[in-house]
């Protein structure tokens, strides 16, 4: 494979993520999945479950997380599911989760996250979004690197959105204490942070077997969207139309959107695959227009911009 190959898959934006892992057995692996109580998240564990994958759910919602391990277990027969509280956005809870991971580690899925919520910041004073979809998730992986070296082949991956075409990461003035905060430019920043990570992550953890990818799971109706209204939805749905975007605007389901996660994390189609973008379970053309929906910007695979946000994000 040459640096300038695009992957494709025999999947699509249809296929499901029990689709992409069909003939695929995990067994004696181990995951983790932030987000896996609700969404995409749910999905992702359910197949990687049913592939025999040992599963941990990261959730904030404890009662969420055991009723989701159930239903998981009930409809998988995969006995190995597991709830462990993180909040992404409360630094310590990321310490100490982990601080409780034993053994090796072979895939970690970053997919929790928020979505254009109001005007918020941490404690120590970073944008909630930024905080929650980049930060804590930084902090998690490099957290867990030594279990992922371990895990000799590992995989990371870093659930991106198309959204991050709306915004690079502004290192002059991230937590908007100089620009009006607008909630979609907030989003859209802190997802190209999540593609950003997995360009510099491949090149330093290259040498340790641990490969990274990023991702657009698709446009799918979940709790992610709590902060949206439907009258915003139909008006991005409308802008999208008129740009001439709008021809993909049709919702996937969980189990649609779980595919190119689940592809990453899991499928041999990938081995040895680094640093890339994938939507619709092949790697992402370059983006055309700011407009457009599809695509990866060229500033996201930036490999300035991802060195200097790993520096940044170190000393965070």
């Amino acid at each position: 494979m040459t640096a300038n190959t695009r992957i494709t898959t025999p999947f699509t934006a249809r296929s499901t993520a029990a689709e992409v892992l069909a003939g695929v057995d995990l067994t004696g692996r181990r995951a983790i999945v932030t987000g896996g109580a609700s969404g995409i998240g749910v999905e992702t564990a359910r197949a990687l479950a049913g592939a025999g994958a040992e599963v941990t759910l990261a959730v904030r919602n404890l009662d969420a997380g055991a009723a989701t391990a159930e239903d998981i277990i009930a409809t998988t027969g995969n006995k190995q599911i597991h709830v462990a509280p993180l909040d992404l956005a409360d630094r310590s809870t990321v310490t100490s989760f982990v601080a409780a991971w034993e053994g090796p580690l072979h895939m970690l899925v970053n997919n929790a996250g928020v979505m254009a919520c109001p005007e918020a910041h941490t404690p120590d004073g970073w944008e909630l979004q930024f905080a929650t979809n980049h930060l804590g998730h930084f902090a998690l992986a490099t957290g867990l690197h030594a279990a992922l070296a371990a895990a000799g082949g590992a995989r990371v991956v870093s659930v991106s959105s198309s959204a991050h075409l709306r915004s690079p990461v502004v290192f002059e003035d991230i937590n908007f204490r100089d620009r009006t905060y607008e909630p979609w430019s907030s989003y859209g920043q802190s997802k190209t942070a999540n593609v950003l990570f997995a360009v510099e992550a491949a090149r330093r953890w290259a040498d340790d077997g641990i490969t990274v990818n990023a991702l657009m799971p698709g446009g799918i109706r979940t709790n992610l969207q709590r902060h949206i209204s439907q009258e915003e939805l139909d008006r991005l749905i409308a802008a999208a139309v008129s740009s001439g975007s709008g021809e993909d605007m049709t919702w996937k389901t969980t189990e649609q959107g779980a595919a190119t996660s689940v592809l990453a994390a899991a499928s041999p189609l990938l081995n040895g695959v680094t640093g890339r973008y994938f939507e619709d379970c092949d790697e992402a053309l370059p983006s055309d227009t700011p407009q457009s929906r599809r695509g990866v910007a060229a500033y996201a695979l930036d490999p300035a911009s991802a060195a200097r946000l790993w520096e940044l994000s170190v000393n965070a």
